[in-house]
């Protein structure tokens, strides 16, 4: 049986927030490694360059625009329920802030399309 509050809609906001933090941090070692090459090997990152024009890598930077803007828009709801007095309304916020997380990250997949 599912606790009443993990029935609320806000409890996967919270989760989805939770989870696009871990996920962030463990791309962060990834990041900085990447970063390193161009101090360390030059060559090598070139390569890593040209293998991120793959559609498949693509995709997946999507979704880590999709992750950052989600974990931002969570962040903020998080403040606004700290700060603010609660209304029905944080429920609509938060589903705005997953649509705004949604329409960032195609705008990120579509924009690296063109340039390409």
């Amino acid at each position: 049986m599912i606790a009443p509050h993990r029935r609320h809609g806000l409890w996967l906001a919270f989760i989805v927030h939770r989870l696009s933090g871990i996920a962030l941090a463990l791309f962060l070692p990834v990041h900085f490694w990447v970063l390193s090459l161009a101090l360390t090997d030059p060559a090598a990152l070139d390569g890593f360059l040209q293998w991120t024009h793959r559609p498949l890598v693509r995709i997946a930077e999507m979704g880590l625009v999709f992750l950052l803007s989600v974990h931002l828009f969570g962040g903020l709801r998080l403040m606004a329920l700290e700060w603010l007095p609660w209304s029905a309304r944080q429920k609509t916020m938060a589903a705005l802030a997953t649509a705004g997380s949604v329409f960032m990250a195609l705008w990120f997949l579509l924009s690296g399309y063109r340039m390409a």
